[in-house]
């Protein structure tokens, strides 16, 4: 009798525990802890992978990526796959993966800068393991569709860098020398904080909190999945390409109604480039529709913070605790160590 009572009051356990699911599980508890891969030294190895789409101009790129790493004093690998072209791919999503966890796994490997966006690391990411990476933390760097990446790694309790890609490169040198620069100063720890131009749509205020984000369409994604960021307290980065305004829209109601902006600290909106034109026209600006979602948030939102799909993309940490500091006249971000 007393044994069958211990047995039922066993199952009663097991079943009324919650369930975890990966995010719960691999979110640390204290997200002000996140680790924070060495920043890197002359004679230190980046890998150069390419994890969506074809990299196109591929001889540049690898030529004038190779050329930058080396006079930084970095030594560069690449990926077995990063020339192979697969559809619209970069090779097959299992060539693909290959490439990225060879880079991950690698101890030697201190970096791994992605060569492209487009689309395709959403279609890989299940099948990555982290758990060498954990044994040995590098920068991951990219933009775009390495929104994806950014967001597993927040979840994973580690930073990363948003920043320009490789094909990046092969625009004008000048144009894109902030971007460079920046990159730079970031992946050798030289990066402290921005004052940039505000905007007259800006909405004041002060903040801090961890800095998250990245492209729109992708944070929308991955609403409902492992992959989806925890906001709450944080400071969220958006830029967004190629877009009609209906569905920019459409995508910030949907991160809205998903409780998104409900405990952010703030909002940075970077780049909205190529917005495409609506039929019938929208009828309010970029900043309105953005304004018009947040309108019952009182927090600081920067407009026009130079990162995203332009050629001056400046470098970001992601994950790093900031101070944001907004007018109409400036903006100041500021890197927390």
């Amino acid at each position: 009798m007393i044994l069958n009572s211990l047995m039922w009051c066993l199952i009663f356990i097991i079943h009324s525990s919650p369930n975890k699911t990966l995010m719960e599980r691999s979110t640390p508890k204290n997200l002000a802890e996140m680790v924070r891969p060495s920043y890197l030294k002359a004679g230190d190895t980046i890998a150069i992978v390419a994890t969506a789409s074809i990299l196109k101009k591929d001889a540049e790129v690898i030529q004038k990526t190779k050329l930058l790493l080396n006079n930084w004093g970095l030594e560069v690998v690449f990926g077995t796959h990063l020339e192979t072209k697969s559809n619209h791919f970069a090779g097959t999503d299992a060539q693909r993966t290959s490439d990225l966890q060879w880079a991950l796994d690698h101890p030697s490997i201190k970096a791994i800068w992605c060569a492209r966006g487009g689309y395709g690391t959403l279609r890989i990411i299940d099948d990555l393991d982290f758990e060498s990476f954990k044994k040995y933390p590098k920068w991951i760097i990219g933009y775009s569709d390495v929104t994806i990446l950014h967001n597993t790694l927040n979840n994973l309790g580690y930073e990363s860098l948003h920043a320009m890609m490789c094909i990046n490169l092969t625009e004008d040198s000048e144009a894109i020398k902030l971007s460079v620069e920046t990159l730079k100063n970031a992946l050798f720890g030289q990066l402290k904080n921005y004052e940039v131009d505000g905007h007259s749509d800006n909405k004041s205020g002060n903040a801090s909190g961890q800095l998250v984000g990245g492209n729109l369409s992708l944070l929308t994604a991955t609403l409902g999945s492992n992959t989806r960021l925890d906001t709450n307290k944080k400071i969220v980065f958006i830029e967004e390409v190629g877009e009609h305004k209906y569905h920019i829209d459409r995508q910030l109601q949907s991160l809205k109604r998903a409780g998104y902006f409900d405990h952010c600290a703030g909002v940075i909106i970077g780049d909205m480039s190529k917005i495409s034109i609506n039929t019938p026209a929208w009828g309010q600006s970029i900043e309105t529709l953005i304004l018009d979602i947040l309108k019952d948030c009182n927090i600081p939102v920067v407009f026009g913070f130079p990162a995203g799909h332009e050629l001056e993309n400046r470098a970001l940490y992601f994950g790093r605790t900031i101070q944001l500091n907004v007018t109409k006249s400036k903006t100041r971000v500021s890197f927390i160590d």
